[in-house]
């Protein structure tokens, strides 16, 4: 199989066999079913944590059910904090309802005093007020990574000040970023809170300004996805403060998915959360979330759903 099943296996590392191994051993030893409760304990290494701020999606196709699908599939814990509920089907997403900023900041606030988290995440963030909260939260731990993927096509406008919301984003979570993942389209979008309303773009390519400019703000790299490039091929550019890290190329496969942004961002998340630095985790996060949609699967009558857990399916 592809490398990306050897990096799964890889990260699980070698004490989720012996720990298997001393359960079924222990299960064994006992013939009454009531003497499971009396097991001795399996002290085990803990797999890394991540706390995921998103919202929920009832179809499980894209926020944070698929950053917990993504992150088990390559060896870690997913700590949910949901900041919006939405409505939709496979299709579509049809409505989006924020959850309030102190149920959230709740949420986040009393998993961390419990839990030593590895990394954060962001997807969908419905308010100002709780990008805020967000912000001050990923500010008290500025030693740990933070993955920003705040923006989805699929998803309607959070809300009637959807421009303040960007610039909140732009101002509170972009600079405290260790990686920030955006389309060229959305890349696009951002650059238009620096620029002059009466900027006419002279140049063929204005990509590389725009994210130095995000870079300058304090986020270490940026990650733009889903440039058509020659031969129908997608290309995926890392950048950092010293300009191109690398640039990956796949083939456009074919079908309509949902999804599978929110698969890319989540395992990048995972790797980094593993130990993998940023080069390398958005290149295994590429050939894993490639392969889960090579795999995917038409759970509705809408859009194909990537399969995060193909490892588990394929033959011997």
């Amino acid at each position: 199989m592809v490398r990306l099943v050897k990096a799964k296996i890889d990260l699980c590392d070698s004490y989720q066999a012996n720990q298997n191994a001393q359960v079924k051993q222990l299960m064994t030893t006992y013939s009454n079913k009531d003497s499971y409760i009396n097991l001795p304990s399996v002290q085990n290494q803990i797999s890394p944590l991540i706390l995921s701020f998103g919202a929920s999606d009832p179809v499980a196709g894209m926020g944070v059910q698929v950053d917990l699908a993504t992150f088990a599939a390559l060896g870690c814990h997913g700590l949910p904090v949901i900041t919006a509920i939405l409505v939709g089907d496979t299709s579509q997403v049809d409505d989006l309802h924020a959850i309030e900023t102190d149920l959230v900041v709740d949420q986040a606030r009393t998993v961390l005093e419990d839990m030593p988290v590895q990394a954060f995440k962001l997807g969908q963030v419905a308010s100002v007020e709780t990008a805020a909260a967000i912000a001050e939260i990923i500010s008290d731990y500025p030693d740990l990574p933070f993955i920003l993927d705040p923006f989805s096509s699929s998803v309607p406008e959070p809300s009637a000040d959807a421009e303040d919301l960007l610039l909140a984003i732009c101002e509170l979570l972009i600079p405290q970023a260790t990686l920030l993942i955006v389309s060229e389209a959305e890349l696009g979008r951002i650059a238009e809170t620096w620029r002059d309303p009466t900027f006419e773009e002279e140049v063929e390519d204005d990509l590389v300004a725009n994210v130095m400019t995000l870079i300058e703000s304090g986020c270490s790299h940026v990650f733009v996805t889903g440039t058509t490039g020659q031969d129908n091929q997608i290309s995926n550019r890392l950048f950092d403060q010293n300009g191109l890290v690398r640039c990956d190329k796949w083939p456009r496969l074919p079908g309509a998915f949902v999804g599978a942004g929110s698969s890319l961002s989540a395992a990048i998340t995972a790797l980094m959360a593993n130990g993998l630095d940023v080069a390398a985790a958005t290149l295994e996060a590429q050939e894993f979330t490639n392969a889960s949609i090579q795999h995917a699967q038409r759970l509705g009558m809408g859009k194909l759903i990537p399969d995060r857990y193909f490892w588990a399916k394929e033959s011997e």
